[in-house]
């Protein structure tokens, strides 16, 4: 849902980007909640791994393919402030060194793909694990908040499109298409999410934000000092060395950008489907980075998809590492 540099006026673009600079400088403040010098490093990994995952498209519709979001990801594995700042520099990064996404856009892609992503995202989660406790819940919650960020995500940009966008099209077409196609890919979405979720909780609950201060099961005494216990443990903390869980992490996230990468699906993804289909596609315009040898993955310099993406996998885990280090809190414990 990557928006390029023309579908909005001025004004749209200009306040976009003041929501995103001012939703991106809250999270670094809401951060240091949330980050320490042993969680820093998993903020820099989650990036990474999103910024591979969104490299695989997949297909939904004939002649249509989509690609994971990240941010209700993001928020449940790292946390909401930092999951911003996660997909902050996801879309940086894509947009300046690969032509994905407009620089003029930027702000409107941070705003619908980062900020309500992971609010959206992280709301229903919260919601979901209220009620239902336990690893279960907390997939549960992965799966639900991540199907329902990506048309929520859709919605907003089809608000803004009635707001300020460049061509003269009936916003209710363009929300209707909007909502159905990525209704599909929040299916997609909801399956990595939670797959995802479920893998770190049952290697290393102790690194799952999302998973931490969730009640504990009702241990009833008896008479004679029998205990039984009723409900589902919440995941216990396994705290250990990080280093091998960040390597191994780092080495399926090189593998997916720079392998998997090859078959993912080469449809349109929705933007660009409901655009070409709704008449509006044209009104795109040029990146202004879209001569550089990595813009469009590599293929305008004639470099391999594969090595772009190791590339921006190098690229986010430095840029989204430092970032995490310095919005660290220096005084909180490690997880």
């Amino acid at each position: 849902m990557h928006v390029p540099d023309g579908f909005f006026n001025a004004a749209t673009s200009v306040s976009a980007g003041a929501v995103a600079a001012a939703g991106v400088a809250v999270c670094l403040r809401g951060a240091r909640r949330e980050l320490d010098d042993r969680t820093a490093p998993m903020a820099g990994l989650v990036a990474a791994f999103i910024f591979a995952v969104q490299m695989l498209n997949f297909p939904v519709a004939a002649g249509t393919s989509g690609h994971l979001l990240g941010g209700a990801l993001a928020a449940i594995l790292v946390g909401p402030y930092t999951g911003v700042l996660c997909m902050a520099v996801v879309l940086l990064v894509q947009a300046v060194f690969f032509a994905d996404g407009g620089l003029t856009a930027l702000g409107i892609n941070i705003t619908i793909m980062g900020i309500v992503t992971v609010l959206v995202g992280w709301g229903v989660f919260r919601l979901v694990t209220a009620m239902a406790r336990g690893r279960g819940g907390v997939t549960l919650g992965a799966f639900l908040g991540a199907l329902v960020s990506v048309p929520a995500s859709a919605l907003v940009f089809s608000v803004l499109f009635w707001i300020g966008g460049t061509a003269p099209i009936e916003v209710s077409a363009v929300a209707a298409a909007m909502g159905g196609v990525h209704v599909l890919i929040g299916i997609g979405e909801a399956l990595i999410t939670a797959t995802t979720v479920a893998a770190v909780l049952a290697v290393r609950p102790d690194l799952v934000y999302g998973a931490r201060g969730l009640a504990k099961p009702l241990v009833l005494k008896g008479a004679e000092g029998a205990t039984t216990t009723v409900g589902e443990p919440a995941p216990a903390a396994r705290p250990g060395a990080l280093k091998p869980f960040l390597l191994g992490g780092i080495g399926l996230t090189l593998v997916l950008a720079g392998v998997v990468s090859f078959f993912a699906a080469s449809d349109p993804d929705g933007l660009e489907a409901v655009a070409e289909n709704k008449g509006f596609s044209g009104q795109a315009a040029d990146h202004a980075f879209g001569s550089w040898a990595l813009a469009d993955y590599g293929d305008v310099g004639g470099i391999p998809v594969g090595v772009a993406g190791i590339v921006g996998v190098g690229l986010v885990l430095l840029i989204a590492g430092a970032v995490a280090f310095a919005a660290r809190s220096r005084t909180n414990v490690g997880v």
